[in-house]
């Protein structure tokens, strides 16, 4: 039994620990033991001015209920980090939650599973009854008198207006701030949470009245006009930047013109032009989605509603066309589950692969053994007929560009064994970004690898091409790219029946240099711009 001088100091420290639960994995240090939450001292002097009378109750069980809401809402959040580098969205992530069931049931097998959710449910019992234990015992510290009950209560106010003041300076951010004494982590995970879930729905209700709208279901005959495998390449952190800024440009131009000059002489023909992506410095699954759903995806929320949404993405349309779709995504470690609405039939992640070489730090494999391995798994002699319908996301252009590789012959790469040298070569990321020059240096470096690679693979099948649709997914942050505009070229390589199509549709630039003048489209066009180029009218004039 806990002695009464003790109990309020372990009912107050329950409360602490609630109030301080992390929820991201970056925040588990005992630094975090060291903060302070303002919401502590305010439910504190509530409870015990408020708490011990007959509205008290009813005021401490929703004050446990809204504390286990957010508990749990950490612990989602936490999850989410861990596995997919975001967090949780209470609306458009629930969908995920069978997923996840399933997940964990094939990785351990039935009976630990339905444990795990035991345990889970118990954890959740344990902490709705501490709370109830902790805030009585606070309740049961106040006063009947007058005077006590206005002072305790006065000083629960003026608490909880600091607290709603911190909130109010720091609401919209939405990864877990530092850990420092003053942070009322725990009621803003709860607004912002709000917030998400109006946000959401608004969206969602856009999302699902243009899905609803989406004037290209139900029409039959879509991209009749390809009579090939389609590739669509988002290049890593391939912006604008590369043709306007000398410190790039020097470069990356000559390696397109050189290139150019080389696919034309193999009868390959060339378009291209700009593009606005939607995200700038990172998150490339928004341009992912942008370009896929023909909805402008700007943001996590966003894309949790386009997921949502039952929007059909470019994909689903290939594959009512015969295509057989699949996603390359090397740099996919983790588990993937909102790939099961996208539209892809078959997933390869980066274990999927069959890289047995080292990775190069962040980035798991050169991008020229991700294109042979795609040829390898999804193009060279397979049983299905079909023509394949490829997204594919290269990497080696993703930060922290060290070291890059370089192009070996194709017929060489086998198991990626042959890169190992180059994985060893050169500094190590935290001495190269001491010095932003030398940052720059590399990403140009990166890209013009990441371009190479395009190239060479394009040569490699031009006595047969496939579809190329190659496209920047945004520009590198802004103290790299030293542009700040979102601007991201895109090329189509292939066949000149097909390129001529695009060229003409989409106003693109013969070759692959766009002109400057080139007009910026909105990356959410291309999804439509793309079905309608490529489909051939039926005579009759049905779909």
């Amino acid at each position: 039994m806990i002695s009464p001088i003790w109990r309020p100091c372990v009912a107050a420290a329950v409360l602490y620990l609630i109030l301080i639960q992390p929820n991201h994995p970056d925040a588990m240090t005992w630094g975090a033991l060291l903060a302070f939450p303002l919401e502590w001292p305010a439910i504190l002097l509530g409870l015990m001015a408020f708490g011990a009378s007959r509205a008290g109750h009813v005021l401490r069980g929703i004050l446990v209920a809204v504390l286990v809401l957010i508990a749990v809402l950490k612990a989602a959040d936490f999850a989410m980090f861990s596995a997919l580098s975001r967090g949780f969205n209470p609306v458009s992530d629930l969908a995920l939650v069978e997923a996840g069931a399933r997940l964990l049931t094939g990785a351990v097998g039935p009976v630990l599973a339905v444990l795990a959710l035991v345990a889970a449910m118990v954890v959740i019992c344990a902490v709705v009854a501490l709370l109830w234990w902790s805030t009585g015992v606070w309740a049961a510290i106040g006063s009947s008198k007058l005077f006590f009950r206005g002072l305790t209560g006065s000083a629960a106010l003026l608490s909880a207006g600091v607290a709603a003041a911190e909130v109010g300076d720091t609401l919209g951010r939405w990864t877990l701030p530092a850990h420092i004494p003053g942070s009322a982590f725990s009621a803003r995970v709860g607004i912002e949470r709000i917030e998400m879930i109006r946000s959401t729905l608004i969206d969602l209700r856009k999302f699902s009245e243009a899905a609803a709208n989406d004037p290209f279901v139900g029409v039959g005959g879509m991209l009749t006009a390809i009579d090939r495998d389609v590739i669509v390449v988002f290049v890593e952190s391939y912006g604008r930047t590369s043709f306007d800024t000398p410190l790039f440009s020097d470069l990356h131009l000559r390696t397109l013109e050189r290139g150019q000059e080389d696919l034309e002489s193999r009868g390959l023909s060339m378009a291209s032009g700009f593009l606005a992506s939607p995200t700038k410095g990172g998150q490339s699954w928004l341009a992912h989605a942008t370009l896929a759903n023909g909805l402008w995806v700007d943001g996590q929320t966003r894309y949790g509603a386009v997921l949502a949404s039952e929007r059909k993405t470019l994909f689903h349309f290939a594959a009512e066309a015969g295509f057989h779709t699949a996603a390359v995504m090397p740099q996919i470690t983790l588990d993937w589950p909102e790939s099961s609405v996208m539209g892809f039939e078959t997933i390869l992640a980066a274990a999927d692969l069959g890289y047995k070489g080292l990775s190069f730090n962040w980035v798991t494999m050169p991008d020229q053994f991700t294109f042979a391995a795609m040829d390898r798994l999804l193009r060279a002699e397979r049983a299905d007929e079909r023509p394949v319908f490829v997204q594919m996301a290269t990497g080696t252009s993703h930060a922290p560009w060290v070291p890059v590789p370089d192009l070996v012959s194709w017929d060489s790469i086998g198991d990626g064994s042959i890169f190992d040298p180059m994985a060893l070569a050169g500094e190590s990321p935290d001495v190269v970004w001491r010095d932003r020059d030398r940052v720059r240096a590399q990403y140009r470096l990166a890209i013009d690898y990441a371009l190479e690679v395009v190239l060479s693979y394009a040569a490699l099948h031009a006595k047969n091409p496939p579809l190329m649709i190659v496209v920047g997914d945004h520009q590198a942050a802004g103290f790299v790219a030293l542009d700040e505009r979102p601007d991201v070229p895109i090329h189509v390589i292939g066949p000149n029946n097909l390129v001529d199509r695009a060229a003409k549709d989409w106003g693109l630039s013969q070759g692959l240099i766009p002109s400057p003048d080139a007009p910026v489209v909105p990356m959410d066009q291309m999804r439509d711009r793309i079905l309608q180029s490529f489909t051939d009218p039926v005579p009759d004039g049905r779909g």
